[in-house]
């Protein structure tokens, strides 16, 4: 059976899409809670930013440790809804390509 070139690009961007929450699921939830932060504001003003701590808090979420992610950033609870809408929606329009052509 010939392999169609032009859905493996699809199908190898749907693999990888549909196994990133996964892998998420997978890595314990206090995963990215240590080491250097990679804030630009952290870095160079020794300031925090209101984004940090939503890689953090976003994880938690992941992991429905609600506590640990508003003590982190509380707008992690407004990012990981959109996270998953976006998500949803480009794993939709990825199985409606693949099983057009």
């Amino acid at each position: 059976m010939p392999v169609n070139i032009t859905k493996l690009p699809n199908t190898l961007l749907f693999l990888i899409w549909s196994a990133t929450p996964i892998v998420l699921i997978m890595l314990p939830a206090n995963y990215f809670d240590e080491g250097q932060s990679l804030c630009l504001s952290v870095f160079l003003l020794n300031t925090e930013c209101f984004a940090c701590g939503l890689t953090r808090g976003t994880m938690h979420l992941i992991h429905f440790d609600f506590f640990t992610a508003y003590s982190f950033n509380k707008g992690s609870f407004v990012l990981f809804p959109l996270l998953v809408y976006l998500w949803l929606k480009v794993l939709y329009g990825l199985v409606r390509t693949f099983l057009k052509k």
